[in-house]
């Protein structure tokens, strides 16, 4: 959102226009403590995290053992 104050605006304009900004400005973020002990896994989150980050080289390797 754009406000735009001009020169010389009042005090009761200012207000209401950070009223205004600070109305529309929410966080967007997520909760993530609502999803605190919910998520069940199978093996251990630091298996499971090297894993994932492990993927492109699994996938650059079986690439090259292709060629």
């Amino acid at each position: 959102m754009v406000a735009l104050l001009k020169r010389g605006a009042d005090k009761k304009t200012i207000k209401n226009v950070l009223k205004i900004l600070s109305r529309d400005s929410k966080s967007k973020g997520v909760d993530v403590y609502s999803f605190v002990g919910r998520i069940n896994l199978k093996e251990g989150a630091l298996k499971l995290q090297k894993e994932l980050r492990d993927e492109w080289e699994r996938f650059f390797r079986d690439i090259s053992d292709r060629l």
